[in-house]
């Protein structure tokens, strides 16, 4: 296993939880001062909006962050294509056949933290027109453009969601890439790459060999984890739990 001589940082879904994402930039920051590394890499799993209470100051933040001396690769998620299917037609609704405002998606938190309130699935026009006003064009911009679907690393595939076992890596159809979850979950077999991903929440990171599932739910009241990923070296950073690194594999 290699990560052609980087160390990558991969941080789960984010979902809005603004300071547990600056907690976990500093613990980044905290462990490249104490295991110095020449390339090393930040990759966020997508899911940056929704559900929890700042999705507008998590996206301020990453934004800032890829402007910053540590490198950036942000992953998109099935959440983060959401705004903007809302505003070129609001009454929408997408996988897995909710409309983003319904409470479920937690379309009405993500308006909240720009300033719209009382968005509601039951009335989606009513607050299309502020929501239009309200976010900023290069966040969206940031989503459609910066963001990626996937990020090829040595051995390693990050994704936001998985991928289907059926298809070769190079070829996958972008819904799975952002919303799949079976087959993928229960497939034990190869891959062609160890496949690093969010969107389905764990009690605590998994490494299942074939793939390392790092959401663990921070938005659901319990924390926001990140793999350290060197060759075949696994450790974890989960700062609302524990100061400092430890080892995963």
């Amino acid at each position: 296993m290699h990560t052609k001589g980087q160390r990558i940082y991969a941080i789960g879904d984010i979902h809005g939880c603004r300071d547990a994402f600056a907690q976990m930039r500093a613990a980044i920051a905290a462990d490249l001062a104490a295991h110095p590394h020449a390339n090393p890499l930040a990759i966020t799993l997508g899911d940056y909006v929704d559900r929890g209470a700042d999705s507008a100051g998590v996206l301020d933040d990453l934004i800032a962050w890829h402007n910053g001396p540590l490198p950036v690769v942000s992953l998109r998620g099935n959440h983060d294509t959401y705004p903007e299917i809302y505003l070129n037609s609001p009454q929408t609704t997408g996988l897995p056949h909710l409309h983003w405002l319904d409470p479920r998606m937690g379309g009405n938190e993500t308006l909240r933290s720009y300033g719209v309130e009382g968005a509601s699935a039951d009335a989606p026009i009513a607050t299309h027109r502020a929501a239009a006003a309200a976010i900023p064009e290069h966040h969206l911009r940031f989503i459609a453009e910066t963001c990626r679907l996937t990020h090829h690393v040595g051995d390693y595939l990050f994704v936001h969601a998985g991928i289907h076992p059926d298809a070769p890596l190079h070829d996958q159809d972008e819904n799975d890439l952002i919303w799949i979850r079976e087959p993928f979950l229960s497939h034990r077999g190869d891959f062609g790459a160890t496949v690093v991903h969010g969107h389905t929440p764990v009690q605590d990171v998994e490494h299942h060999g074939n793939r390392i599932a790092v959401d663990t739910g921070a938005v659901f009241g319990r924390f926001l984890s990140c793999v350290i990923i060197e060759d075949a070296s696994v450790n974890l950073l989960q700062p609302q739990r524990q100061a400092g690194r430890i080892a995963l594999r």
